[in-house]
């Protein structure tokens, strides 16, 4: 929506988001006995529990296709969010226009909601805010803000570096994108804390084609970064194009993947991926909690090789996964949810945690104000072993070697995924042979952790460019991985 279209709305003034609290309450004509009073209406049942989440979000993107640029959008949303726990119920309600007298509807519709009998109704808001011990992501809104013709002609050299790769580049589609959003949260339990988040992206796609076939290839990256970790000397933009061109360019040489059960060799980064949604979903509390989870009733359990080191952690800095705080205004921190193949952590809200009887990790997150908080992942990755990445390689006799995944699914009863590969390559004779297409990785995810038989030392993160989805919120994380080694996996693919 347009700035025009917001109740008693302006976009912040220069300097004016580095002090969120502030903002929040001059803004909305608020203060610190209007957000006890919410509160107060929220629990007056009883409830166990009760927050507010106030969000205003500015964002701006900007995408060119076949060499111009056909779309440009600014949008500006704010709103609250009151949610209200009793037991195992949640009441949730929102409100886009932020005054005194919303506030309080929302908080009787949320009470309404998760009406119970059981519970305390003691609250104590403190007035000075709770600011985050660190900050991740220091970036101030004019070193995340660019002018539309400086956006525009960072696309048209993106655009122009991807085709200079090859003339088999006929089309390249990119976009910008930034993003600040200025959080607020108050609970029942007397707390009261304020972040900023910035966040940008780059995303690029380039088609080759030659004699008739068509191929794609895609990269990108960002993180709660500056603008100009897209342009500095790295020139970091132009390379994702390039590496975006040359992906293509591997797809178009690219003979049909074989099928069937083989080694599968996984590069280090994007690929962890895979382990973000075969094996990460299934550690999330709610799951857990309610025993839908392949890992549920597993802890202390050995789920995995004992090469294997899995972990969440939000709080790494400029990652597009971290955060300072998560929305529910608890830190994140380093949860080490796999060591050396014992299941020892789970991922936990305030609500699951509460429930399973232990503390929450930091990572309640959540879409917008429009939507109440689930265990979410960060940025999950597996730690580095020892091997070198061309040993594990080399002890390959025949496999299939993958490099980025596209699109996949995985069922979190059971842990059943399908990955396809967007870029992968043959394994014959411990070299890295000719590229495939049309390559998918079948499995389950409990079972391949087992599987694993080689870790190497060089552990990677990703470029920037991850996207969770769960229960219909999408939210930015990060994947990591270190070149690994799998026996006995499923390929899908066009050839026996």
């Amino acid at each position: 929506m347009s700035d025009a279209s917001i109740p008693g709305g302006k976009a912040p003034v220069a300097g004016e988001t580095r002090q969120p609290e502030r903002f929040f309450f001059e803004r909305f004509g608020l203060d610190e006995r209007a957000v006890e009073a919410a509160l107060g209406s929220a629990l007056a049942r009883r409830a166990d529990f009760a927050d507010l989440y106030f969000e205003f979000r500015a964002a701006d993107s900007v995408s060119l296709e076949e060499g111009l640029v056909k779309k440009a959008n600014h949008s500006i949303s704010q709103g609250v969010g009151v949610r209200v726990l009793a037991g195992e119920k949640t009441g949730y309600a929102y409100s886009d226009e932020v005054t005194v007298e919303r506030l309080q509807i929302a908080a009787r519709h949320a009470r309404a909601i998760a009406s119970s009998e059981a519970g305390a109704d003691a609250i104590a808001v403190r007035a000075p805010s709770a600011r985050p011990e660190r900050d991740l992501y220091p970036v101030a809104s004019a070193e995340l803000e660019r002018p539309l013709p400086e956006r525009v002609e960072l696309l048209r050299r993106i655009d122009a570096a991807a085709r200079a790769v090859d003339p088999r580049i006929v089309n390249v589609f990119a976009s910008v994108g930034t993003e600040e959003k200025l959080v607020l949260v108050a609970n029942s339990a007397g707390e009261l804390v304020a972040d900023v988040q910035p966040l940008l992206r780059v995303n690029v796609t380039c088609i080759a084609e030659d004699g008739g076939k068509r191929q794609q290839g895609t990269a990108g990256g960002g993180g709660r970064v500056a603008f100009s970790f897209l342009v500095d000397g790295s020139e970091r933009a132009l390379a994702f194009a390039r590496d975006a061109a040359r992906q293509a360019l591997v797809n178009l040489e690219a003979v049909d993947a074989p099928a069937g059960q083989m080694v599968v060799v996984l590069g280090p980064g994007w690929p962890g991926v895979l382990l973000h949604e075969a094996i990460g979903h299934g550690l999330e509390g709610d799951f857990n909690r309610k025993g839908t989870s392949a890992f549920a009733k597993l802890m202390g359990e050995r789920v995995a090789s004992e090469l294997c080191t899995v972990v969440d952690d939000g709080t790494i800095a400029s990652r597009r996964g971290s955060l300072n705080v998560d929305d529910e205004g608890i830190p994140t921190r380093r949860n080490v949810l796999i060591e050396k193949g014992r299941l020892v952590g789970y991922l936990q809200d305030r609500l699951n945690a509460r429930l399973m009887g232990v503390a929450p990790t930091g990572n309640g997150r959540r879409e917008s104000f429009m939507h109440y908080p689930l265990p979410r992942m960060t940025n999950t990755f597996m730690l580095a072993g020892e091997d070198a990445p061309e040993d594990v390689i080399r002890s390959v006799d025949r496999g299939l070697y993958a490099v980025s995944f596209g699109g996949g699914q995985v069922d979190i009863t059971n842990g059943k995924f399908v990955f396809s590969a967007s870029e992968a390559y043959l394994i014959e004779g411990g070299r890295v042979g000719r590229p495939v297409k049309g390559a998918t990785l079948i499995g389950n995810g409990p079972d391949v952790l087992t599987r694993i038989t080689r870790v190497a030392s060089d552990l990677k993160l990703d470029d920037g460019i991850g996207t969770c989805g769960k229960d219909g919120q999408s939210v930015p994380v990060g994947v990591g991985l270190p070149t690994i080694r799998i026996d006995g996996i499923t390929v899908g693919g066009t050839r026996a």
